[in-house]
């Protein structure tokens, strides 16, 4: 008998939400979505409506039937769930995430994995000792083009590779999207106040992060980090952000603006190799060079589609849950305390304006991990 899933959702300080919870709604018949709760913000919100944490809030509650709880943590104590989907403030994810996982409740975090590799550390020792899982969603997951790139640099269409690069695409911050918000609203949202894990260095470096350890498969070494605000001076997180990374044989270049326009290029990602290189395009292509002085790829492609069954979030999930069959590496526990390292490292090099090493943490969570 196929089994149905009972999903809560905790946590709408981050707008993914509501993707998060209809990738699992496209799993007909297979969820039964249980309960929701926000976890309470550093600083009351005044805003309301489409993209917002109360908004979003109460539009899921209408639209799946989700029964609202005031507190979260009396959501857990009383309803019984198998997946919980979180996605509240970064620095909060450990102190959300550890209870449900010691109640033996897998939980879907958004990315990025937390605010400091301490955090993320914590989550892991919780997940072993309640024998849950973490899955941390990321949107490129989920983008054809970026695993058809994957898959034409694992041939060796370009040699070795020897740098990645990746940003986000253009983007004014995460209130940028046409809500009516005052500066002051703004500095009052979680987003641009960093002793809760805001700023734009782990809102977009993190896509980076992760995927640069992915497509080179190598371990970090060390990692420089920078750090702006530009035009947020309402908050005192950054607007914008750049890590650079140091592997063995290899370097990752990451960039976070919530300050551009424009970006005039693709964000990418673009991957270099000894013989050629590889572009994500902006339309949802694969670029391939190999040929030297041209403007023009030698070959454009058309991504396939992703997996039938397994071409969303909740259906990936899902899947690993009824078979056993492996995540995707992106989503799974090791690749992100792999990127956790890099984040964790660029912001102590932003402060400390030198070279951070990046620590290989899995002696610390013990070698069953």
């Amino acid at each position: 008998m196929t089994k149905t899933y009972r999903i809560g959702a905790i946590g709408y300080a981050h707008s993914h939400m509501i993707g998060n919870i209809r990738a699992f709604a496209d799993c007909k018949g297979r969820v039964e979505f249980i309960a929701a709760a926000d976890v309470k913000p550093k600083t009351p919100t005044e805003i309301d409506g489409p993209g917002t944490r109360i908004g979003d809030l109460h539009a899921t509650a209408k639209e799946y039937g989700f029964k609202l709880y005031d507190d979260y943590e009396k959501l857990i104590d009383e309803c019984e769930m198998d997946i919980a989907l979180v996605c509240c403030e970064n620095a909060y994810h450990p102190f959300v995430s550890e209870k449900l996982l010691r109640k033996g409740i897998h939980v879907v975090l958004e990315k990025p994995f937390a605010a400091s590799m301490a955090g993320a550390l914590r989550m892991a020792r919780a997940a072993r000792e309640g024998n849950a899982e973490i899955i941390i969603n990321w949107p490129t997951t989920w983008t054809p083009s970026v695993r058809l790139a994957k898959q034409l640099c694992d041939e060796g269409r370009i040699g070795k590779i020897f740098k990645f690069a990746f940003r986000n695409s253009e983007s004014l911050g995460p209130l940028g999207y046409g809500q009516k918000v005052t500066e002051a609203q703004k500095g009052g949202e979680w987003w641009h106040q960093h002793e809760v894990g805001g700023g734009a260095l782990l809102d977009y470096c993190c896509y980076g992060a992760c995927l640069s350890g992915w497509f080179t498969e190598e371990k970090p070494v060390g990692a420089y980090g920078l750090t702006a605000n530009f035009d947020s001076h309402y908050g005192n997180a950054e607007d914008y952000a750049n890590i650079l990374i140091k592997y063995p044989q290899s370097v990752g270049l990451l960039e976070g603006s919530w300050t551009t326009v424009n970006s005039g290029v693709s964000n990418g990602p673009i991957i270099f190799g000894l013989k050629g290189t590889i572009v994500c395009t902006r339309d949802g292509k694969v670029e391939v060079y190999n040929t030297r002085h041209t403007s023009k790829p030698d070959e454009i492609i058309d991504p396939p589609p992703l997996p039938e069954g397994r071409d969303g979030l909740g259906k990936e999930v899902l899947h690993h849950l009824d078979t056993g069959e492996p995540l995707h590496e992106t989503l799974a526990l090791p690749l992100n305390l792999q990127a956790m390292s890099i984040l964790d490292a660029g912001i102590r090099s932003a402060k400390s304006m030198k070279m951070e090493p990046v620590e290989d943490a899995f002696w610390c969570i013990g070698p069953d991990e």
